[in-house]
């Protein structure tokens, strides 16, 4: 790129700026979740309790023994607890105020992931790329940015933890700071 057409970038990306702030995370999505959690924990430990601690609930219930009901449970449990590792779900805080497009995120569910950060400056943002996999169920952005020997790809940031309005204003910022191809 020339240095006028360089210079119309820096331009736009300065009068993007003064349009598009926006800075958002998911914590409360990831609370929600851990709270439903601490409610299928408390369910389960419960009906452990009341079915062979103390005896209070009488078998056959519904017409399946306390093992199929034990099973169920658990089964249950299992899945609320692994649904947001095995989805990817990651907290995501989102901000493209400043000169920087930044990402923080990291691994929801039981055992937490590493912490990671991407900071693209707006100028070197050279795209991104939304991946999806299993059924559209897991949802990643992969970011690009450009160097002087060429454009490097980052890791995907996985955005399937994002309520729909969410994930539509990620979409659109990286839109608006997209260069034309």
């Amino acid at each position: 790129m020339d240095k006028s057409g360089e210079y119309v970038r820096i331009k736009k990306v300065l009068i993007l700026y003064k349009i598009s702030n926006m800075t958002f995370d998911n914590s409360k999505t990831i609370i929600s979740f851990r709270i439903k959690l601490f409610g299928a924990t408390i369910v389960l430990l419960a009906y452990l309790a009341m079915a062979y601690v103390i005896r209070m609930i009488k078998f056959p219930l519904l017409g399946m023994s306390d093992t199929v009901w034990t099973v169920i449970l658990i089964a249950i449990w299992v899945i609320l607890a692994f649904l947001p590792m095995i989805l990817n779900y990651q907290y995501i805080s989102y901000s493209d105020e400043g000169e920087n497009i930044i990402f923080r995120y990291f691994t929801s569910g039981i055992v937490g992931g590493k912490k990671n950060s991407i900071e693209i400056s707006k100028i070197s943002f050279s795209g991104y790329k939304i991946e999806t996999r299993f059924f559209g169920l897991i949802q990643g952005i992969i970011l690009f940015q450009k160097f002087q020997e060429g454009i490097a790809k980052y890791p995907p940031v996985y955005i399937s933890g994002l309520n729909p309005e969410e994930k539509a204003k990620v979409i659109k910022s990286l839109n608006i700071h997209t260069p034309p191809a």
